[in-house]
């Protein structure tokens, strides 16, 4: 990777309006490391393990029969896999941003010329609605995901157009946009798409082409949900699709997660384009609301596996936890968004929570085979996972290599492939540019200001130790500030500049410049393993409490208890601090003496005065949540009973 130090970069995928821009992938490299070895990873492996996978099911030739003029009868795939692919193409424009990679870009043209043959000449394009033997278009709105499907075209032109330029895929784009224009404007049809998406790739193209229209578009579908409009499915109310409640009225999310997250991020770029304050203190109380009483410890969101969603307030059981792997990739889309726009570091600690605890929990550590579902308790040893074979449960307790509904591969590779971007930004709403740190990981940084570029080396284990080092090699004569995230559970960190010690309290900590050649800054966070408390109010979880480490939940696995220990056999001695382990962390558990005579009575016969009697003391190693089950099958929990 070579940087750019002539502009200011714009690879990245939000460009908002306001004081503070994320910096681009073009800004950073990454020097190995936890996200280093994930991205490269994901390079390597990833990509070609989705192609692969959309290649052998079909998913790809639906494209093909669509410009063949062959389709009807049996398709392969949902009716919104044309989706995936856009979201791997996505991926592609990303990872070839950071560096060249002539194989990822022969990959880009040949997916690029099979789409192209199936667009229509009036820009509508689709491989599941409109064309022979298939239902019309747009004939079910609810389910249909075909604005779900451009939604996701639309994002992958704005990856490409914002690293590579205009190509044929942008051209596609294009004509997708002004075909949804037309056809669902002010005075066309007056639906909306079951599963947003097509709002965030309708503003943020129409910022990357400076196409006002396409803005307005997103705006009159934002304005449009919660009317009821939807056609209703079985068993399912309006709030499946965030259709009950007009978006300005709302106070949390509700419903079905992945479409409330995305909607809510759409909302975003609509309302940072347009300067609809309303509009953007809506989503502010949505996400206060949520991430207060229905997120969990992880950063996870969704309790319900029924729809996917969210339950309601303090709704949130461990063994029953959803937290799609696609969730949590949107609830870093949205937390960004407001960072960018309101500058609180809030949202950054709940980025770094999710995607170390969420998103580097999917895949396996060969990039290819992934978690849908991440519950924060496991009850028997998961068994039924294909390893060859299309896996039609999104659960199961093992790391599967493709589903029947595979959206969170692909969401998982754009997310990794375009890591950079949620790094850093520069804030220049001050006297001087303050470049700001938001995430932490070894490697070296290129900042453009308005003052000059500000070159930073970061040497850093983090999360495993915490101490960040950051050394200035280069920096603007004028001063550029720097500033550095300490997070929420970072009581006595501290911060070490140039002069000497700084205050450094959970927050922003600032080091103010101008700065020299050979500076340097350290800034050390306190990882050592801690307990934590859930809320009273969390009526599943009453009684236990987690432990975490820096930035990582960690969980008891089966594979580290003795023989014939049990996980639900155990309990965890407060009393006795945890002591730090490698990235884990070494605990003192009680091992539980079942009763005489209990066998074979309902449990909660079996001690009607008090839990069975505590045993032996064993000490166990608890690892990181996002380990899991890479050794095979077991037993898990994150939330341990007292003792």
């Amino acid at each position: 990777m070579t940087f750019d130090t002539t502009r200011t970069a714009v690879a990245r995928p939000v460009v908002a309006p306001g004081p503070r821009r994320g910096i681009g992938l073009d800004e950073m490299r990454l020097d190995g490391g936890f996200w280093g070895v994930h991205q490269e990873t994901n390079a390597r492996a990833t990509l070609r393990h989705c192609v692969d996978w959309m290649e052998r099911l079909g998913w790809l030739a639906n494209f093909d029969r669509v410009a063949r003029g062959s389709t009807g009868g049996e398709r392969p795939g949902w009716q919104f896999s044309d989706s995936e692919v856009y979201k791997l193409l996505e991926a592609v424009a990303w990872q070839t941003a950071r560096e060249p990679d002539p194989a990822a870009e022969e990959l880009w043209d040949a997916l690029v010329e099979r789409i192209a043959a199936a667009q229509d000449d009036d820009g509508y394009l689709n491989t599941c609605f409109g064309h022979g033997g298939q239902r019309p278009r747009y004939s079910d709105l609810s389910e249909g995901h075909e604005l779900y499907c451009t939604g996701h075209l639309l994002q992958a032109a704005v990856a490409r157009v914002r690293t590579r330029g205009e190509d044929e895929l942008v051209r596609i784009a294009r004509r997708a946009a002004d075909h949804v224009c037309r056809e669902f404007g002010a005075n066309g049809r007056q639906g909306i798409c079951g599963h947003p998406e097509i709002e965030l790739g309708l503003a943020e193209l129409g910022r990357a082409l400076d196409e006002p229209a396409y803005i307005e578009q997103a705006r009159l579908f934002i304005e449009r949900r919660g009317r009821g409009s939807l056609a209703p499915i079985a068993l399912l109310s309006p709030a499946y699709f965030q259709d009950d409640i007009p978006v300005r009225e709302a106070d949390r999310w509700r419903g079905h997660a992945v479409r409330a997250l995305y909607l809510a991020a759409g909302a975003l770029d609509v309302a940072t384009s347009m300067g609809d304050d309303e509009l953007l203190h809506a989503v502010e109380r949505q996400w206060t609301r949520s991430v207060e009483r229905r997120t969990y410890l992880t950063g996870g969101m969704g309790s319900r596996h029924q729809d996917e969603g969210f339950g309601d307030d303090w709704e949130l059981p461990p063994d029953r936890a959803y937290c799609e792997t696609c969730a949590g990739v949107a609830s870093i889309m949205v937390s960004w968004r407001l960072l960018l726009a309101k500058g609180e570091v809030k949202y950054a600690d709940l980025i770094e929570r999710t995607m170390y605890n969420v998103v580097a929990t999917s895949p396996r550590a060969d990039g290819r085979a992934f978690f849908y579902a991440n519950p924060l308790h496991q009850r028997e040893p998961g068994g039924d996972v294909r390893p060859d074979e299309v896996n039609p449960r999104a659960e199961g307790g093992i790391r599967a290599p493709w589903f029947d509904v595979s959206c969170c591969p692909t969401n998982v590779a754009r997310t990794l492939a375009s890591w950079q971007s949620y790094a850093a930004f520069v804030d220049d709403a001050g006297e001087e540019p303050v470049v700001t740190i938001a995430q932490y990981a070894a490697g070296e940084m290129h900042v453009a200001t308005d003052r000059g570029t500000l070159v930073l080396d970061i040497a850093t284990a983090y999360p495993d130790e915490g101490s960040v080092r950051i050394r200035v090699r280069e920096a603007p004569a004028d001063p550029v500030a720097l500033r550095l995230r300490v997070p929420h559970w970072a009581d006595g960190a501290t911060l070490r500049g140039p002069d000497g010690d700084l205050p450094c309290a959970p927050g922003w900590a600032d080091v103010a410049g101008p700065f020299a050649t050979g500076d340097e800054i350290e800034l050390t966070l306190p990882v050592a393993p801690r307990l934590t408390w859930p809320d009273p109010r969390v009526d599943a979880a009453r009684g236990t409490v987690a432990v975490e480490r820096g930035p990582l939940v960690l969980c008891l696995e089966s594979v580290d208890l003795p023989d014939g220990v049990a996980i639900d056999g155990v309990a965890l001695d407060v009393a006795e601090s945890p002591r730090g382990s490698g990235d884990g962390a070494v605990v003192r558990l009680r091992v539980r003496q079942p009763k005489d005579g209990a066998e074979g009575r309902p449990p909660f016969l079996a001690s009607p005065a008090h839990p069975d009697g505590l045993g032996r003391e064993i000490d166990a190693t608890v690892i990181p949540y996002h380990r899991w089950a890479e050794r095979g099958a077991s037993t898990m929990r994150v939330f341990l009973p007292v003792a």
